[in-house]
């Protein structure tokens, strides 16, 4: 008998959760229900200066509130940072990663005399590899000296290696629909993301490394999200393979809209289940409202 499988919505604790969060929470609560499957919580807490207490606290109010329910203990990132060192300890090994000091603004300074310097798909210019030339030598001298440093991925070296493990064929399947409509086997353009920061300087980790390392020590077999996230699996296929780690099958779901077409996000201060929920709505009117229309 095969296992069950296992979802997983996994919230950042840096913002009051809004109807965004609602319908990517429901959608896969209710896959995982249709599939007769588990429902994992995670807390996404690497970053200590934007997570803090009352919002995670405010997350499992929201969520219980709609009517969730999910298995204890809740993983929670910060508590397990030694698993990201273990993976990272292993890229390093494969000689995929090199360090950058370079700061953001010189990064900027960098491109700025290109009248279209390329960038990634989150509209970031792509890192121009100020210290990707430097002699391995220079690059343990440098690291030796105890000087903070972010660690990037080697994308090309990666991309081969990658290919070596698989006999040249890197994808990811996608049950639903990309942006672009992609569904089923979907060949992945990591490329796309130049040398990424795979562990800042300041949090010895990074979102596409831990997430990769939840998602294999939890054992996911799908992964819902918003279809923002959806260029971001490329990164996240690159690593499981690295790694040797199980892939998930993914889903990526539309997203919820405000008025004038965009996203809802936690950064523009969009209205919160919070304040909706102190403005008289109750968990049907949620469902209700943010499971048919795309707007708000």
């Amino acid at each position: 008998m095969s296992p069950a499988p296992v979802f997983r919505f996994a919230p950042s604790p840096n913002g009051l959760l809004h109807p965004g969060h609602a319908f990517s929470a429901l959608f896969c609560y209710k896959n995982a229900q249709a599939a007769g499957g588990r429902f994992l919580l995670r807390i996404e807490d690497i970053d200590p200066g934007r997570c803090k207490p009352h919002f995670e606290a405010a997350i499992y109010e929201d969520l219980h509130w709609l009517g969730l329910e999910w298995e204890e203990p809740v993983r929670r990132q910060s508590e397990h940072m030694d698993d990201y060192a273990h993976a990272l300890a292993r890229l390093e090994a494969m000689g995929v990663l090199y360090p950058c000091f370079a700061s953001r603004r010189q990064i900027s300074a960098a491109v700025s005399h290109l009248s279209s310097p390329p960038r990634d798909p989150d509209g970031a210019p792509l890192y121009p590899g100020l210290a990707k030339s430097l002699p391995p030598a220079r690059r343990k001298e440098m690291m030796a000296s105890g000087k903070a440093c972010n660690l990037r991925l080697d994308m090309p070296r990666a991309i081969a290696l990658a290919k070596e493990k698989t006999g040249g064929v890197i994808s990811f399947h996608e049950q639903a629909g990309g942006p672009k409509g992609e569904r089923g086997d979907v060949a992945i353009s990591p490329q796309i993301w130049g040398d990424i920061i795979i562990a800042r300087k300041d949090v010895p980790t990074s979102y596409h490394l831990s997430v990769v390392v939840d998602d294999a020590l939890q054992k996911i077999s799908h992964v819902t999200r918003g279809q923002d996230l959806f260029y971001a699996t490329p990164i996240h296929r690159l690593l499981q393979i690295l790694l040797e780690l199980p892939a998930p099958l993914y889903r990526h779901h539309r997203l919820v809209l405000d008025s004038a077409g965009r996203r809802l996000s936690k950064s523009a201060r969009d209205i919160s289940l919070r304040a909706l929920r102190q403005k008289g709505y109750t968990p049907a009117d949620i469902q209700k409202q943010w499971t048919a229309p795309s707007t708000l």
